[in-house]
């Protein structure tokens, strides 16, 4: 069974809270966002909160194009692409400054945040749920209710 709307939604918020974010409590120290560390910190989550928010938009839109496809899923290797344009709304958001507070943002730590990110879920996602988490698939993707 395919991933419906609302297992793909539980399964982005849950996975990038909790993998994101230890991901991002670890390798945030090590960021060249040459920012003291609390303020790498509220950068990174920041960061992570809207692949989260902004994520959930996105997957509307996803299941919107993925209606046009026979199967009504993407390959693995797509949803790992996904990221791109997610990635790149999100910079250019950061670089807007219409926040409420001033994030100086640095291209290379964002992307190396964001890509890395990205990257640990994609693989959380792509094995070790798929293996522990067998039921999920029949359940539409869907982690409660």
């Amino acid at each position: 069974m395919t991933s419906s709307l609302a297992g793909r939604m539980q399964t982005r918020v849950l996975l990038f809270a909790v993998i994101g974010g230890i991901w991002t409590a670890l390798v945030t120290p090590i960021l060249p966002t040459r920012l003291p560390l609390g303020r790498s910190y509220e950068l990174s989550f920041t960061v992570l909160a809207l692949i989260i928010v902004l994520g959930l938009l996105w997957e509307l839109l996803y299941h919107l194009l993925q209606q046009y496809r026979w199967d009504k899923d993407w390959p693995t290797a797509l949803s790992l692409l996904a990221g791109v344009p997610e990635g790149t709304l999100i910079w250019l958001l950061l670089g807007t400054g219409t926040w409420l507070w001033d994030l100086p943002v640095t291209a290379r730590g964002y992307w190396l945040l964001f890509g890395s990110v990205w990257f640990v879920v994609w693989v959380v996602l792509s094995g070790p749920i798929r293996v522990l988490l067998v039921r999920r698939r029949w359940r539409g993707g869907r982690l409660f209710g």
